[in-house]
């Protein structure tokens, strides 16, 4: 049968193991960065450390995203306007044909509806 174990003896445990863990990644992170990779040091209580920006340097990055977006938004628009294209005129033959058509379609609807209504 198992020996139980003191709950302090299994919190201290975890303590020095996460100890162990955090001086295993720092020195993971000194190897790659002799190699010439970044990594992220971690800190004490096991998070990584922050980078903080400069203000120039966020003002810097804001300028040139507020530079993309306003190309962006310019582009769209020029997109969006159409071409001015000339408007297509009606020959005036053409024209003559519609309205005969039209004239033909609305007498044999008047046929059908008396037809319709005498029989």
């Amino acid at each position: 049968m198992p020996k139980q174990l003191d709950p302090a003896i299994l919190e201290m445990a975890l303590i020095g193991y996460a100890e162990q863990r955090r001086e295993i990644e720092n020195a993971i992170a000194a190897i790659r960065s002799q190699m010439g990779k970044r990594s992220t040091p971690i800190t004490t209580d096991g998070a990584k450390a922050k980078r903080t920006l400069s203000v120039a340097a966020r003002k810097r990055i804001a300028s040139a995203q507020k530079k993309r977006w306003k190309e962006f938004h310019q582009q769209k628009a020029e997109a969006q306007t159409p071409a001015a294209a000339p408007k297509r005129k009606m020959s005036p033959a053409r024209k003559a044909a519609l309205v005969a058509n039209l004239a033909k379609a609305r007498a044999a609807k008047a046929e059908k509806k008396a037809a319709a209504a005498a029989g």
